[in-house]
């Protein structure tokens, strides 16, 4: 492995320990030439997942994409980089086995709404109104009073 700070190729495992349900693994380690730690991540190499977005095309499944989504919808709110992982993690792993080669767009957008509406309702409303695209208020408003009586 390479070291992102100076580029030596060669460098020792410090700590390894599983993360995201077993899926992946996360190691510490520490360059040979300079002496600074880094961390990286090994996956299994998987099928390509191709989304299909709205307007039709098709592009690759991007987790870092869902996460950004995601960081902006919790924004400010109390959830912690962990549950956003887990919550990533999760969704990957429901459209993987499902054993598609692609998935729509709305699809991962309603398993989002899903796992948001169960983790913080203020995420989940800034989500859905992005996801949504609420043209006024007032669509706005309908999906606060359908919030509400959900919860009643």
């Amino acid at each position: 492995m390479k070291c992102p700070f100076c580029e030596h190729q060669e460098s020792k495992v410090i700590d390894s320990r599983y993360t995201e349900g077993h899926t992946c693994i996360r190691r510490r380690r520490e360059c040979l030439e300079c002496g600074e730690r880094f961390t990286t991540y090994e996956r299994k190499e998987d099928i390509p997942l191709m989304v299909i977005k709205k307007n039709g095309q098709r592009e690759l499944f991007e987790r870092s994409k869902l996460m950004r989504g995601l960081l902006k919808a919790c924004e400010k709110r109390p959830i912690s980089q962990d549950k956003l992982d887990q919550m990533v993690a999760g969704i990957e792993s429901e459209l993987r086995n499902q054993m598609k080669q692609e998935v729509n767009s709305s699809e991962i957008g309603e398993l989002v709404m899903t796992e948001l509406k169960a983790l913080d309702e203020v995420a989940f409303v800034r989500f859905a109104s992005v996801y949504r695209q609420f043209k006024d208020v007032n669509k706005f408003k309908q999906e606060l009073e359908r919030l509400l009586e959900e919860d009643q």
